[in-house]
This record gives C-alpha cells, structure tokens and sequence, in this order.
C-alpha cells in the first residue's frame, strides 16, 4: 500500500521519477521497474530509451551531428572508452573532484566506482569497477538474485554527489535512504528519514552537511559525521525535484508544486518563496557567487532570481518545449574564473541547447545539431567547453565563444547525463544501453 501511495504521487512532467536537474532517472525507472509513465512527454522519452538500447550496434560510420552535416567532428570508437558494467539504464555519472575516478548509478540497484588509468582514452583502457550495491537484501544480495527477479528488491541509483574532497560519495536512491560511501566504496552511513524516492542530494561546501530532496514533499539537511537529521524542512505540498546549496546553511529548492523556496538551517519559517513557474520546476542552479538562482520549467521557460526581489530578474522563453534542465558557466565571483563572463546553459526536449547572459537575458547562442531531447549540459572547469547529451544518442561538444560544434561522439542508446574531469580533459557519458563512455577533449587537435 505505501509503495501505491508513493507511485500515486510521482511527478507528471517532464522531470517524472528523476530529481537532479539531469536526465537520467525519469526514463530509467519507468524501464527499470515498469513505473507507469504518466505524460506523453515522458513516453516518448520512454520509447526512445527503449528503442536506443534495444537496438543492435551499429558501425560506427560518419557522425553528421544529427542534422545530415558533414562528419568533421565525429569521434571514432578506439578513441572511447566503454565501461562495461552496470545490467540497466545508467542515469547518473560524475567525476570525483580530485584524481581520475568516476562514479556511475543505475537502474540496476548499483552504484560503480571506476579508477580509469592516466592517458588518453580508448578501447584498450578498461578497468573493473568497485560496485555499491543497493538492495533491500544487504549489501551481499545483488550477487544472488537474477536480473528479473531483481526488479523485485532493488531500487534505482536517481542521484549522486561527491565530497568537495573526493574522500566521500553520497549517493540517494528509489528506496527513499540516502548512502554515504568511501572513495574505496566502503558503506559508511546510512541515512533514512524520507517516506519517497530521493531525486536530488548535495554536499555543502565544507563537507560538514548533505541536502536531500524527496518526493515526500521534503528537503532534509544531514549532520552526516553524526549520522542524524540536522533539519527537515516541510514547505512544498508536492514532490521535491531538485535541490541546491546557496551557501554552508542556507539552500533552495523545487517542486511539481510550482514554487521555489530558499532556506536556511536553524530557521522554522522559509527565507524566500519565489512565484511565477506555470508548471512544475525541474531544476534549479544558484550561481557560483550564490546571488543568481536559475530556475527551469515544464512551462518552456527558464528564470532569474533575486534574493532582494520578489518576481524573476529575468523571463527567458526561447525554448519551445520541456527546460529539462540547466547550469551556470564557472564565472564571476565565487568562481575559478573571476573575470570571465557569467553565462546559463539550458536545455530542452526542443532538441536545443541555449546559451544566455542571464544578466540580460539575452540568447547568445542556439546549439542546434541534436534533433531529440537533450537530458544533460555541463560546462568544462575553465568554462571554454559546453557538453551536451541527448536521447539522439549523440555527445557533443561546443566552444562557448561563439557555440561552434568541435566533436561529436554517438553512441548505442539514448543519453542521460555528461559530466568533466576536474581539470577539463576528460568528459564521461552515461547511456540507456547500459555503458558509460568516456572521451578526451584534445584529441585530433582539439582544443
């Protein structure tokens, strides 16, 4: 009955079962663990996971960006490394901050640690993950139960996020419980509080606190070395999409209700309510400085905040579909690059990617070579390169000066999230036919 009354509840749009602002768990669980799929938005994302990675592998011939221009950027296979693995959908992927390890969830009920080897990327660079089980059997479980039978007891992987110093991985999963694990994946807490799935989950700068986001309508701050709930925070009257740390103590976060809330730790009543979403917010991204808050919606649009205002500082509506999700260019203050101009990628089931000053609100670029929705955008640490992944099964790579296409790699099912390497040379894939691939930013000459 609980678990009724959880599916009952699930997010309509186009954020569905997932929480970050990335692509990944909406299409997973609904292929994962046969979650109905309850907007057309959603199943036609359903569909074309399924159709991706139930295809056969095809040759890897001229990758024209999608749109039937020439192949110039293409990326050849034993340039990439396939990480082989995970039995589902991978969702989510990130690079620790420090060294060459990533971290990949899945629909499998497992996270997976992989230590890739220095060097360029390719065919011949494989590794062995360490895998983070996440069944209801304990930690042993998954290597006795089958892959059907799994579906029974295992819950998805929706959301991870590493320690600022790479020492830790949280990550949140379908069963509510949030993990933390060693960097050698050793289990190390448990935390459990949330009555639903976990969508979205964040450390704070100094380590000290995680942010969870739930579909029980709640965010909680974690005392993770003490292993308890510092604060539960109950303002939405929907599910929790996505949340985010504006500084150490006080954070945002969205909901299928429409609204914004910023908070803090120690105080009962929410800081700021922020109004003017026609429909329920993926994601939300404050800038590195922690006065700007992006927000994007169901409703097509993306907005600004202000602390020091009421309504959105900017209205951006370019988009014609779905804003599934966006993110601030490492710029401005707060960030590693101070004088750098401080732009917003966003993007949608329009099959674009936009480029905005957000100050302005004007579109500075459309990046138009994918031609399905695209999931997943992340800008490389020094902010010169923006990745894109799309369910066209195409990684692309921009030059954000002036949102030229630089390299493209396809591969065998539908994209869910892109992510770099802390020092730019490295980005990862994860796709819903199972493999995470990872590609480097300077080979042919690029740069």
């Amino acid at each position: 009955q609980q678990q009724q009354q959880q599916q009952q509840q699930q997010p309509q749009g186009a954020a569905g079962q997932r929480g970050h602002a990335s692509a990944r768990e909406q299409g997973g669980q609904q292929q994962a663990s046969g979650a109905p799929v309850p907007s057309d938005v959603k199943r036609e994302a359903a569909s074309g996971s399924d159709a991706a990675g139930a295809a056969e592998p095809e040759p890897m011939a001229v990758d024209d960006g999608g749109d039937g221009r020439s192949g110039e950027y293409k990326t050849p296979e034993d340039e990439v490394t396939a990480l082989v693995g995970h039995t589902s959908e991978v969702f989510i992927c990130a690079w620790s901050p420090v060294g060459l390890q990533l971290a990949s969830g899945s629909g499998d009920a497992t996270a997976r640690l992989w230590s890739l080897p220095s060097g360029p990327s390719g065919k011949s660079r494989q590794c062995a993950p360490v895998v983070l089980p996440h069944l209801v059997g304990g930690s042993e479980a998954w290597r006795d139960v089958s892959k059907e039978a799994s579906k029974d007891v295992s819950k998805d992987v929706t959301t991870l996020d590493w320690k600022h110093d790479g020492s830790l991985l949280a990550t949140g999963s379908y069963d509510g419980q949030a993990r933390v694990w060693s960097a050698s994946g050793q289990l190390t807490q448990t935390l459990s509080r949330h009555k639903g799935p976990i969508f979205s989950l964040k450390w704070n700068r100094t380590g000290q606190f995680l942010l969870s986001g739930s579909v029980d309508k709640t965010a909680i701050v974690w005392d993770v070395g003490a292993g308890e709930v510092r604060q539960q925070f109950s303002f939405h009257t929907e599910p929790t999409l996505d949340v985010d740390w504006r500084d150490d103590t006080s954070f945002a976060s969205c909901s299928t209700d429409r609204v914004i809330f910023v908070c803090a730790l120690g105080e009962e009543r929410y800081l700021k309510r922020f109004e003017g979403h026609e429909d329920e917010v993926n994601a939300i991204k404050w800038d590195p400085s922690g006065t700007l808050l992006a927000s994007c919606s169901d409703d097509h649009t993306a907005k600004v905040w202000s602390m020091e205002r009421d309504g959105a500082l900017q209205d951006l509506r370019d988009h014609q579909k779905e804003i599934y999700t966006l993110k601030w260019s490492p710029a401005g203050r707060g960030s590693a690059n101070p004088t750098a101009p401080l732009l917003l990628a966003t993007a949608s089931f329009d099959a674009t990617v936009r480029l905005w000053d957000a100050r302005s609100g004007q579109c500075l670029h459309v990046l138009d070579r994918h031609s399905q929705p695209v999931y997943s955008v992340a800008f490389s640490a020094d902010g010169r390169h923006l990745a894109s992944g799309s369910f066209d099964r195409r990684l692309h790579i921009w030059a954000v000066k002036d949102g030229a296409l630089i390299k493209s790699y396809t591969g065998q099912g539908g994209i869910f999230e892109v992510c770099w390497n802390s020092d730019g040379s490295k980005v990862a894939a994860c796709f819903s036919n199972h493999i995470v691939a990872v590609l480097d930013l300077e080979r042919n000459g690029t740069k």
